[in-house]
């Protein structure tokens, strides 16, 4: 009984906080989205959908990058804080943590599909076949030497690394560290990459800090470039530079294919099939996450979800996979989907 009025005083307490906002703000009657810039045309999409179907206003979604939607997300109950965020890789124990102290205590988290992480460049330039171990000598900070000796990466041509890569300068735009993106080209290609090198896997017995940071740690010479969230202006950039790379997800890719094309990884393609297939080596699963104590008071948050985890949006032939979205497998879309419209929180021990 206890426990149940406890419970019963945090959702009194999370209803006044949004009834009244802070600093006198007004009821919100919009939900509001923020987060990865990659789950950006999926969420809007559906936003779009639910408010041209629903009584509901259609809501705001803004792409802030997945770190920063989460920091949002994460900052507190009331309606100056945003009800869901959207993510290219999953919640950290960390960010768990902040918002347990800023009293977002119930999070449910819902895997909307696949993405892969793309390295394209101008469909006017001859396409790039390269593998995980190459890439990451092309992108990372310090790199072994003939001798194994670490030192400051010293490639300047992708040629120098292979004589069957082209002889250009190494030129990538990549996403800023608040991307999920970079972070997980990080997982899947930077840490992937260093651990096939005999002298760095050495380093990891006895200095594993120094591992980890050889290993994650990308160039800052010029050759990787930071260019922000905003996907559309790397395109521009590379019609531009026929010689230059872009990191980016495939849905991007799949979106500009009459533009860009995207290299080939380990000897295969990024395309839907090879990605749903779990043969494309450079692939993550996509998320958003909403804040349970919003439910029920900004209006609309339920049947978002339930658009969202609807086939007709996220299935096999949903208008989310018309625009790239590469859906969950049929028992686990149905699995999640009943997690989703019950709102069952996230629980830490199943990080």
């Amino acid at each position: 009984m206890k426990s149940e009025l406890k419970s019963l005083g945090l959702a009194t307490a999370a209803a006044v906080a949004l009834a009244g906002g802070a600093a006198g703000q007004d009821t919100r009657d919009t939900i509001r989205i923020v987060g990865s810039s990659t789950v950006f045309p999926f969420s809007a999409a559906v936003a779009e959908q639910f408010g041209r179907t629903s009584d509901f206003p259609t809501p705001v979604v803004e792409a802030t990058g997945s770190g920063g939607g989460l920091k949002l997300f994460c900052a507190g109950i009331g309606v100056e804080h945003p009800d869901v965020a959207n993510a290219s890789r999953r919640i950290e124990t960390s960010e768990i943590e902040r918002c347990a102290g800023n009293g977002v205590t119930e999070i449910v988290e819902v895997k909307i599909g696949y993405d892969g992480i793309v390295l394209g460049n101008a469909r006017s330039s001859d396409r790039l076949a390269i593998d995980i171990p190459a890439l990451w000598l092309a992108l990372a900070a310090e790199v072994p030497d003939p001798d194994g000796a670490i030192v400051a990466n010293p490639y300047a041509t992708w040629s120098e690394i292979d004589p069957r890569l082209p002889a250009v300068a190494i030129r990538v735009m990549g996403p800023p560290p608040t991307s999920g993106t970079r972070d997980a080209f990080v997982e899947l290609v930077m840490e992937e990459g260093c651990g096939r090198f005999e002298a760095v896997a050495a380093i990891e017995e006895s200095d594993e800090d120094r591992y980890d940071r050889i290993c994650a740690s990308i160039r800052e010479d010029g050759a990787f470039v930071e260019a922000g969230e905003n996907d559309n202006l790397i395109v521009r950039k590379l019609e531009a530079d026929p010689d230059a790379f872009g990191i980016f997800g495939f849905s991007f890719l799949d979106r500009n294919k009459d533009k860009i094309q995207g290299s080939k990884i380990g000897g295969v393609d990024p395309t839907f099939d090879n990605i749903a297939a779990g043969v494309y080596p450079v692939s993550r699963s996509l998320y958003f996450y909403v804040k349970n104590a919003h439910i029920g008071v900004v209006p609309g948050i339920r049947e978002y979800v339930a658009e969202f985890t609807g086939e007709d949006a996220w299935g096999p032939f949903g208008y989310l996979a018309d625009k790239g979205l590469i859906p969950l497998p049929d028992a686990d879309r149905s699995a999640m989907a009943d997690r989703a419209n019950s709102a069952v929180p996230l629980s830490p021990r199943s990080m």
